[in-house]
């Protein structure tokens, strides 16, 4: 049976929240606190954004999970393409995109390093810098000389542009239909690949210039937002409703080793570089307790957390981007979101 959360977790997270919100962290956020089983709890706090009006957000609201398309999109299709067959985890990624002219030593990176961030790819990423050029991307990214050996854990997000454009190539479809396809067939009917109109029901983002529009329901990442906000790293909008059904379909598959989904899973759960002492990466997700806890966090602050041994997990979804680089202005609220779901 799934460990409940306690009352006293559900008002945690709900004070946790609405103390971000009031330190100007982020304009409001929403927090689903669920197990496999179907059971929510969803506390929210502050408002959409202060040009949305004076409703607060609700776990319907729709905001931009930036890096957690990654395990939200990315990491799950290319499981899917695993058990199909058309990917091989310790292949060469340029065996699964259209074929190179030349040296390409990113190429050589195997799908498992890719999803797993030990690549040794060039860490820094500026899709701008290729405008004019007369190659494919994937042969652009591909041609540039490796920064680490390989095995060296170092978070890089053009291994997941280049597992978007490999997966659109082995399949001769495009990255959002087969991601769509596959969401649907999950019940994740509000999730997609931006950009989406701009509502009440949208968080915005940053205002990148004073005196320019604010981002609003476009790709907060400037390269998911070249590549048409469709990529394998970036670019999906979701609601804090559709994140809790897709935790639960995972937690649920994590029980029946049987399902291609479990398998996969539990495949991912395993350790395969230290990223520090206690943080390990397995494939995509963030891993504590030797692979007991997984999570992923969002540029924009949003985050997903895994425990599936407890049949427990968190969706925390903040636009705290608004005001900023997220990241420290909401770490006491992730930092309280792992410990609790830890605690199962």
């Amino acid at each position: 049976m799934p460990a409940p959360f306690t009352p006293d977790d559900v008002t945690r997270l709900r004070e946790a929240l609405a103390d971000v919100v009031a330190a100007g962290a982020t304009p409001g956020g929403v927090i689903v606190a669920g197990t496999a089983d179907g059971s929510r709890h969803i506390v929210n706090a502050g408002v959409v954004a202060p040009e949305c009006g004076d409703a607060a957000p609700d776990e319907h609201t729709v905001y931009d999970l930036a890096s957690l398309t990654k395990v939200v999109a990315t990491w799950l299709l290319v499981g899917r393409a695993v058990d199909a067959g058309l990917l091989d985890l310790d292949a060469p990624v340029r065996d699964a995109l259209p074929a190179m002219r030349g040296e390409a030593p990113g190429g050589e990176a195997t799908i498992r390093q890719l999803l797993a961030h030990t690549s040794g790819l060039r860490a820094s990423t500026r899709l701008d810098h290729y405008r004019g050029a007369n190659a494919p991307l994937h042969e652009l990214l591909c041609r540039e000389p490796l920064e680490d050996a390989p095995g060296t854990h170092r978070y890089i997000n053009r291994g997941y542009i280049l597992l978007g454009l490999a997966l659109a190539h082995i399949h001769a479809r495009r990255l959002d239909e087969l991601a769509t396809e596959m969401w649907h067939g999950l019940g994740m009917t509000s999730t997609v690949y931006g950009p989406v109109s701009r509502s009440a029901h949208v968080a915005p983002t940053e205002q990148r210039l004073p005196g320019a529009p604010r981002t609003w329901g476009a790709a907060h990442d400037d390269n998911a937002a070249l590549l048409g906000g469709i990529a394998g790293h970036a670019g999906v909008f979701s609601t804090p409703a559709d994140l809790a059904s897709y935790a639960e379909r995972l937690l649920t598959s994590h029980g029946h080793r049987s399902s291609a989904l479990g398998e996969w899973l539990h495949a991912s759960l395993v350790p395969q570089a230290e990223i520090e002492p206690g943080l390990e990466r397995g494939l995509s997700w963030a891993l504590t307790g030797h692979g007991q806890v997984a999570y992923h966090h969002g540029f924009t602050g949003t985050s997903l957390y895994l425990h599936p041994e407890a049949g427990r997990y968190l969706a925390v979804c903040t636009n705290a981007v608004y005001f900023g680089t997220a990241r420290a202005r909401i770490a006491p609220l992730r930092a309280l979101a792992l410990k609790t779901v830890s605690a199962g």
